[in-house]
């Protein structure tokens, strides 16, 4: 009878080990599940916002030292690069006047810096200025804190849909809260020199994500046609995923570029 105790004993006491060592592995397990989810969530926010507005103040320093040279080579400070001497007119073949070509035409294409930026958008409603890059990959642009222009969509101020993503919850996440933009709002667009300013006219708040329409030339959505437009224009097209934290669906904000 003694030892049959002492087995009891011993196999509780087993028991309670094994229980104790899974409470354990538990809590360890969720400490790490915490302090990467902290990671996620707000250091690579806090790491991509940074490094956003770093190349925010990059591409401004680098239009104002351009705006600088242009002011000095048109006072006549450099000598003319051509090797032509200044007082020697440069004769050009007679040609029939060329049209003067609208805005929307002169717009300059987009030449993308080495990191990839190209222009910044500024949102004043929401206090978002952010850089623009080529292309929607996640690595190079949208982790980076970037807005991204999707390939073969227009460039800024030129006729067609001038189409971007970015991300709505971490990596800085700057289109967290377009679903606030309201008709009338500012969408701004700097890029060397020029500023477009497009204004938000509509708001398709949920589609789905192979809803290609909503970036098409004349923006309308394939997946509920109510939404969209008819007519060829210079449009602006904002999308990112929603709900927040979920990438089921895509949210959809245009606007118009202002005359």
């Amino acid at each position: 009878m003694v030892v049959q105790g002492r087995g009891r004993r011993a196999r509780r006491a087993g028991l309670v080990g094994v229980l104790w060592a899974s409470a354990e592995l538990t809590v360890t397990v969720g400490v790490v599940v915490l302090l990467l989810v902290v990671h996620q969530v707000w250091w690579t926010n806090r790491q991509a916002a940074a490094a956003a507005q770093e190349q925010v103040r990059s591409l401004e320093q680098a239009w104002d030292q351009e705006r600088a040279r242009a002011l000095e080579r048109a006072s006549g400070d450099d000598p003319p690069s051509s090797g032509v001497p200044a007082s020697s007119p440069v004769p050009s073949p007679p040609s029939a006047p060329a049209p003067v070509p609208s805005e929307a035409a002169a717009a300059p294409r987009p030449r993308a810096e080495p990191s990839g930026a190209y222009a910044v958008l500024r949102i004043p409603r929401l206090g978002l200025v952010v850089p623009v890059a080529q292309g929607i990959d996640k690595r190079a642009v949208l982790d980076k804190g970037y807005v991204g222009q999707y390939p073969g969509t227009a460039g800024p101020g030129a006729q067609g849909n001038f189409a971007l993503a970015g991300h709505r919850n971490t990596h800085g996440e700057p289109f967290r809260y377009i679903n606030r933009l309201r008709a009338g709002d500012e969408l701004i667009v700097d890029m060397r020199g020029r500023r477009y300013t497009y204004v938000v006219g509509k708001v398709l708040s949920e589609t789905t994500e192979r809803d290609t329409g909503v970036i098409a030339p004349v923006p309308r959505s394939v997946v509920k046609p109510e939404h969209g437009y008819g007519e060829p224009g210079a449009y602006i097209t904002l999308t990112t995923c929603t709900p927040e934290y979920s990438s089921k669906y895509r949210l959809v904000v245009w606007g118009t570029l202002r005359p």
